[in-house]
């Protein structure tokens, strides 16, 4: 019980305390052995630093400040035995832990559609009524420090619909803090990474948003904004941020794609990109992020803005159907504000995140090309969670979200029968909402009941295929047993 008081003590928020200072107190307790093995322990940072999930988390995966600021700092907190080495001028040349920090994900899940698909291969016939994912994913990660100042997570991911072990989220970044009184401190780092919004502290932005874990045995709407999952592994980025008195956050980057899986036609080599790619950013997209927490006693508020601009050849063309990497571009500016609210009691746990991504697309290409109706068109999206845990134990989730734009029946077309996800009226709207039940008998472990119900899908509520189908059919039930060790 005075360890757990101590390091309550370390981790809860104070608005004037320096992260630099609060590093030094828990790596001064951990070294006179106050941190005794714990079996619920947040994996890979866990086991570098020595500390339970609650001293970063929540509940996993949504970080408190002290997570935050563990992040911002570059993952590098050790507690762990390190080999080192120094120059003759005593400059450290090497600090490398002794036992890595990797550690396992599994996600065992099953699915149930309110309403049967179509059978692929008979029209008159129907899928399976349930989707069973043993397992949905198994993940491993690198999570922690590399060398002096660079830290950094490393996910790679075998999931059940493609059948194969690729490259997932990842991040990695050199960052240092500078304390420049007893109560002013600079934290500054350089994140090179996969996803945009994946290097974000919080967790009101796409990349860590909620859900934190959903199936992959759904059906999705036709919609999504360029920087809300589209992007998710098919760009590389590089960023520079700096975070003033661990409250006010600024970060200016650029993102590149870096497409996986992909073959030039003519070497078989990985590169370089040609027309047989599909959207294809030209020259870079730039990425910008604005944010301010502001802490009292046990509460955390977070108010931001984030953004970028991706220029894209559509691509996806073949010999027959030729789309170069040159000419017009469709031109995606996503602009977005967020917010978030964190109370973190000694038994009581509430969260509220929420954010609206407005897109605006400049379509030339495919416009030109047929594929869009109009020159120009306009994406919203909106989403807001609460999450309410007691315990850490017992939690509940709800969620609304909303999708509407243009009508455009090139970029939301209708099609034939088993339709499905298709639009008969060319709209993107979709409408509902997202329940979840949460039990964790232990802190790495976590059984998610999952109900998501449509009010409007591509743009109706009944029939919005032209064939029968209504929006409610595409809600679902989702049972997921989650295990991180």
């Amino acid at each position: 019980m005075a360890f757990k008081n101590k390091i309550e003590g370390v981790r809860k928020p104070m608005q004037h305390a320096q992260w630099i200072r609060r590093a030094s107190i828990l790596q001064l307790l951990l070294s006179f052995g106050l941190a005794a093995p714990m079996a619920q322990a947040v994996p890979s940072f866990a086991r570098q630093t020595g500390m339970a999930c609650e001293a970063c988390h929540t509940v996993f995966p949504e970080l408190t400040h002290f997570g935050r600021m563990f992040k911002a700092n570059g993952y590098t907190l050790n507690n762990l035995k390190q080999v080192r080495d120094i120059n003759a001028a005593k400059q450290e040349m090497l600090s490398l832990s002794s036992l890595p920090p990797i550690s396992a994900m599994v996600q065992i899940s099953d699915t149930w559609l309110n309403s049967p698909l179509p059978d692929s291969t008979d029209n008159h016939a129907h899928s399976q009524a349930s989707t069973v994912g043993f397992p949905q994913q198994l993940s491993l990660f690198y999570a922690g420090k590399i060398a002096p100042g660079v830290g950094a997570l490393i996910q790679l991911t075998y999931s059940n619909d493609s059948g194969t072990l690729g490259i997932d989220n990842s991040d990695v970044r050199f960052a240092n803090t500078l304390v420049l009184d007893h109560e002013r401190s600079l934290t500054y780092g350089i994140s090179v990474n996969n996803n945009p919004t994946l290097q974000d502290l919080w967790n009101s932005t796409p990349a860590w948003g909620f859900p934190y874990a959903s199936s992959n045995a759904v059906v999705a709407p036709l919609a999504a904004t360029q920087i809300d999952g589209p992007m998710a592994q098919e760009v590389a980025g590089i960023s520079a941020y700096v975070m003033w008195n661990e409250g006010l956050y600024g970060e200016l980057g650029a993102y590149r794609s870096a497409k996986q899986g992909v073959l030039n036609p003519i070497t078989g080599a990985a590169g370089p990109l040609d027309g047989s790619a599909s959207n294809v950013i030209t020259g870079t997209a730039p990425y910008g992020r604005v944010a301010y927490e502001y802490q009292w006693r046990r509460h955390d508020l977070e108010v931001g803005v984030y953004g970028a601009t991706f220029k894209l050849f559509p691509g996806g063309g073949t010999s027959s159907a030729p789309a170069s990497l040159s000419g017009p571009v469709n031109e995606f500016k996503d602009f977005a504000e967020d917010l978030q609210y964190q109370f973190s009691g000694d038994e009581n746990l509430f969260s509220l995140e929420a954010t609206r991504i407005h897109e605006s697309m400049q379509l030339d290409a495919s416009f030109a090309a047929g594929a869009a109706t109009n020159p120009r068109d306009d994406l919203i999206t909106t989403r807001a969670i609460g999450t309410y845990y007691f315990r850490r134990m017992f939690g509940a989730s709800i969620s609304h979200f909303s999708t509407t734009g243009s009508v455009d029946a090139g970029l939301y077309p209708s099609g034939p029968a088993p339709g499905v996800i298709t639009s008969a009226n060319g709209s993107p709207d979709t409408k509902g909402w997202i329940a979840e039940l949460n039990y964790l008998p232990w802190l790495n472990t976590k059984i998610s009941l999952q109900f998501t119900a449509y009010s409007e899908f591509n743009g109706a509520g009944r029939n919005y295929d032209g064939l029968g189908r209504n929006a409610s059919a595409n809600g679902s039930t989702y049972l997921l047993l989650w295990f991180a060790f």
